[in-house]
């Protein structure tokens, strides 16, 4: 065989000198915890951009600290920044969206499924948080398939793409890894819902409501569950957040637990902004936390200027927790009422 036949060797398949550089540069600039995490927050972001104060609200560190990071990222060619009035906007720089969305979805994945399966037993206990974490592979699959039944006007791949994007979404935040199955199907069972009623939004339909703070930790859920107790099943609620947490605030869910004692299956959960959401929503509420939304037409747009109770006192979550219910009071009433509905009404 000719030296042009000859098959290639492991070397000559090699990544140049140059690219390898260029490479390593990068991975080094996202080899931290914190990087990582705002690469995470801005990939995610519904608008494709991040103000620098959202940013920071992700950790503890002094702003000098964060703008460091930042800074770092922005040289190693992964962030770009662009001023807006007073606001720094942060972004990937082009090309570099498919890049990092799936270093961290792949890594995501396979860090979840070394965990699977690295005891003899192929199970990983949490505590006593729940069962042996199953085959999550084989568990998306079949809630696909359930789900595409569920959902027959759907396209069968698009439905199996949303259980599979949920489950990734979600993988990035959530604590407890055995139950995440199970709330990413809740998750896409939510969503689809949000693509179908979409379509149909020339049909009528009972108004639909979505609270959106930064962590969906807190304001947001207690605004939901607030809502779903005054108006019940004549109004859709939805929550989110930018940058969803963990998991509830520990000073809100107190107040949670009494909201929901009759619907134990509806435990809140943080979960992350979605336009599927926005688009089927008729009112769009934001709660005081300087959060913004893909701003689309037809939609009523509010924001309710309450506190944050993720670090309040008792006393101080009473307070916000009253705030809000007041809020969703008079919305319920005007969303309930024979002469009320869905009014709309353009942002801007």
């Amino acid at each position: 065989m000719n030296a042009a036949g000859a098959a290639q060797s492991p070397v000559d398949r090699a990544l140049s000198r140059d690219v390898a550089e260029a490479m390593a540069g990068v991975l080094r600039a996202l080899a931290d915890p914190l990087r990582l995490q705002i690469a995470s927050v801005v990939s995610t972001a519904p608008s494709g951009r991040v103000p620098a104060g959202e940013i920071a609200s992700i950790t503890d560190l002094t702003a000098p600290t964060v703008s460091h990071h930042l800074r770092s990222l922005r040289e190693a060619g992964v962030l770009v920044a662009a001023r807006r009035g007073t606001w720094v906007d942060y972004s990937l720089a082009p090309g570099m969206d498919r890049v990092v969305a799936g270093l961290l979805d792949n890594l995501s994945a396979a860090i979840r499924q070394a965990a699977a399966d690295g005891p003899s037993d192929a199970t990983v206990r949490d505590g006593d948080d729940g069962p042996a974490l199953l085959d999550a592979d084989a568990q998306l699959r079949r809630t696909g398939e359930r789900l595409a039944a569920r959902f027959p006007d759907l396209d069968a791949d698009l439905v199996v793409a949303v259980v599979r994007e949920s489950y990734t979404a979600l993988g990035r935040t959530a604590r407890v890894t055995a139950h995440l199955p199970v709330l990413a199907e809740r998750f896409a069972v939510q969503r689809l819902e949000d693509i179908a009623r979409a379509r149909r939004s020339d049909e009528p339909h009972p108004p639909s409501v979505l609270f959106v703070c930064v962590a969906n930790a807190g304001r947001s859920q207690l605004a939901a569950a607030l809502l779903r107790k005054h108006a019940g099943s004549s109004v859709v609620v939805r929550s989110a957040g930018s940058v969803p947490a963990a998991e509830v605030h520990s000073t809100v869910q107190p107040f949670l637990d009494r909201l929901l004692a009759e619907s134990p299956d509806q435990a809140p959960y943080p979960k992350p902004l979605t336009d599927d959401a926005v688009r089927a929503a008729d009112v769009v509420i934001t709660m005081g936390c300087g959060d913004t939304c893909p701003v689309l037409p037809g939609k009523r747009y509010e924001d309710w200027a309450v506190g944050d109770p993720a670090l309040a006192s008792a006393a101080g979550v009473q307070a916000i927790y009253d705030d809000i219910e007041a809020r969703v009071r008079v919305l319920a009433h005007e969303l309930t009422s024979p002469t009320g509905g869905a009014p709309t009404k353009e942002h801007g």
